[in-house]
This record gives structure tokens, C-alpha cells and sequence, in this order.
């Protein structure tokens, strides 16, 4: 009797064992085919035949493959959208990433590629044309994570940044060891053309700032400040982001909205921590902001015109538009998700935008 009381007790933890295990399997094919970072198109793969990364690197048709080069610290990718008339601004910021061995990606908003190949560096650049669209635009269809995740850091610029007092180098550096997930460098006040917010602007007597101190008019900027535009905030015109950031920053650019107005107050949810500590603007290497308009704007060397002008008010009219629309799914997100209410709280709505 013994034995078989033993011998039912061992069938009965065998069959719950065997239970389990095809309950674990199934849950983990569940949730691969649910997650979209696992991609449920890999399910017929062996496991290892996916590479986990890639980069931009141009490969050489006809001969080995070079060494990469490891006397460098980190490695960056500069995406830029560029129209002909910045080329000898533009020529300017990519000499200066290329010698930090920086891969550079430039995306024509023009439709003019010919003309950029007279510049000894075109042939390492990666170009991509697409007429009048910007580079929020680009960077979504383009730069997905799984693309760019060899990369330390990624560089979102416009066109019109003066780089004289900028080193990409030393300013991966900083941002490594100050454990900045999203930065910008500081704006010179002296030199730029179009500052919009105080906590751009250049502190001379700092390294790196990550807030700003403003009791004018409705602003009150202090110690107690918790979100932009006092703190745990960037501007568009000139981001990093590290790996990590870019990856939550690509999910949260919208697939239809292309000229990104918003995105900058919200970026600081994609700081992998505390943004008041994990944003921030480095005043050591600093840039210059020239202010000059592109995607409609006047060419540099010419006055604008009528047409330009109101091409540009277009522009700004479609921007207001997107920008209404991606504060009304951030609101009607923020009430559904009573996770990510109950981990930010529910005061972080999007104000109505006056046109």
C-alpha cells in the first residue's frame, strides 16, 4: 500500500510540474507575441541567429571590414534634417563629430543631395531625402531604437547651432559623469539669436545646471520647481539622449504628428529616473543658437519674400494644430493609465494652447 500511495504521490507531482512548465511556456509565447520589443515575427527563429545590434556604419563592398577604432569613450550618432542654404553652417557641426569619430546622419528637407558631395565627408555620411519634412518626422521612420542602440548617445540637432566652444567629445563626457539621461548645451546669450527660455541660457560659472531660479510675472522658478520650464527640461533645437532615453523618447514621438510642439515639456518622463537629477544643460560646452528658419523659411543669403512668409505662418498655424492634438491624447492617456498616475501623479495635464 505504501508503494502505491508513493507511487501516486510521484504521478501527481509530475503531472503539476508538467502543468506548470506548459503554463510558464505559454505565458512566455504570450508575451512575446504581446510585447512589440520582443516581435512576434521571430517566434520561427532559432534564438541565436538575431543579432542584438546594429549600427550606421558604411560597409565596404570590396574589402575587410576596418577595426573599430577604441580610443574613443563613447560612441554618438549627429542626426540632422539640413536644406542647402545652412551648408557651410551644417559643414562646420559635422567636421567637428567626425573627429570625435561621431557617425553622422543627415536627412534633406530640400530634396538637395547633389550638392552636399563636394565636401570630402559626404561619403561617410548617411543621407537621406524626404521633401519638407522635419526631422521629428525623419528621426521616427529612421532612427528606431533597435537601429541605433550601438550608439552611447544620440544627437537630435537643427541646422542653424554655432559650434566654435562645442566639443562633442568632452561633452559625452560631462554627461556620462554628471548621470545626465537627456541634455542640451548651454546657449551663448551674447552670440545666440533666439533664446526662449532662461534655463538655455549659458551660467558661466558652472559645469553643468539643471535648474533655473525666475520670479518674473507668472513664473515662479524656485528650489520647490518639480517640472519645465524650471526644471528636468530641454529644448528641441539641440537634445541628447542616451540609449536608454532615446529608446522612450522614439515611443513617445507621435506617428502623424511631425513638427513635435509639445514633446519638450514631456521629455523628462523618459529620464530613467528623477528628471530634476537626470535633465539637464551643460554650460562647459556650450553652442550658439542662430534662430535662422528652415522648411519654408528664407534662404540666409536672401531676403524673405511674401511667399515665404506665408509659407512660414502656415507652418506655425499646423503647428498649433499638432500641438492641440497631442495635448488632448496626453490627457486622455494620463486618466486611463492609473499606474502611471499613481507614479507621477494626476496634476500633469497639458494646458490648453491659445491660438
Amino acid at each position: 500500500m505504501k508503494k502505491r500511495h508513493s507511487f501516486g504521490f510521484i504521478l501527481i507531482i509530475t503531472a503539476l510540474l508538467f502543468f506548470l512548465s506548459m503554463r510558464i511556456q505559454f505565458e512566455h509565447t504570450k508575451n512575446q507575441i504581446k510585447d512589440p520589443e520582443e516581435g512576434r515575427d521571430l517566434l520561427g527563429l532559432p534564438r541565436d541567429i538575431v543579432e542584438s545590434a546594429s549600427d550606421l556604419d558604411l560597409k565596404p563592398l570590396w574589402e575587410n571590414q576596418r577595426s573599430q577604432d577604441d580610443n574613443e569613450n563613447f560612441t554618438a550618432l549627429l542626426a540632422m534634417a539640413v536644406g542647402i542654404s545652412q551648408k557651410k553652417n551644417v559643414d562646420l557641426m559635422v567636421r567637428k563629430f567626425l573627429l570625435a569619430k561621431c557617425s553622422v546622419m543627415l536627412f534633406h528637407y530640400d530634396g538637395n543631395v547633389d550638392e552636399w558631395h563636394d565636401f570630402e565627408w559626404s561619403s561617410r555620411a548617411i543621407h537621406i531625402l524626404a521633401h519638407n519634412q522635419t526631422k521629428w518626422w525623419f528621426a521616427k521612420r529612421f532612427l528606431h531604437p533597435d537601429v541605433v542602440s550601438v550608439y552611447d548617445y544620440i544627437f537630435l540637432w537643427d541646422e542653424d547651432l554655432g559650434v566654435e566652444n562645442f566639443h562633442p567629445g568632452r561633452y559625452m563626457e560631462l554627461m556620462f559623469s554628471e548621470e545626465l539621461e537627456i541634455s542640451q548645451p548651454a546657449l551663448d546669450p551674447e552670440l545666440s539669436s533666439d533664446i526662449h527660455h532662461r534655463i538655455t541660457v549659458r551660467d558661466k560659472k558652472a559645469k553643468v545646471h539643471r535648474r533655473v531660479y525666475d520670479y518674473r510675472g507668472s513664473m515662479n522658478c524656485s528650489d520647490e520647481s518639480k517640472g519645465p520650464p524650471c526644471t528636468g527640461w530641454v529644448e528641441g533645437m539641440a537634445p541628447v539622449f542616451s540609449r536608454a532615453a532615446w529608446r522612450c523618447v522614439w515611443h513617445l514621438i507621435q506617428n502623424d504628428l511631425i513638427h513635435g510642439w509639445g514633446l519638450d515639456m514631456k521629455l523628462g518622463y523618459c529620464a530613467q529616473g528623477d528628471r530634476t537629477r537626470k535633465v539637464g544643460v551643460i554650460d562647459a560646452e556650450y553652442i550658439v543658437h542662430l534662430g535662422i528658419p528652415s522648411l519654408g523659411g528664407a534662404s540666409a543669403a536672401k531676403a524673405p519674400s511674401y511667399k515665404t512668409m506665408d509659407t512660414r505662418t502656415h507652418i506655425r498655424r499646423q503647428s498649433t494644430a499638432e500641438l492641440k492634438k497631442f495635448r488632448k491624447r496626453w490627457n486622455k492617456a494620463v486618466s486611463e493609465d492609473k499606474a502611471w498616475t499613481r507614479r507621477f501623479g494626476s496634476n500633469d495635464r497639458m494646458k490648453r494652447v491659445k491660438t
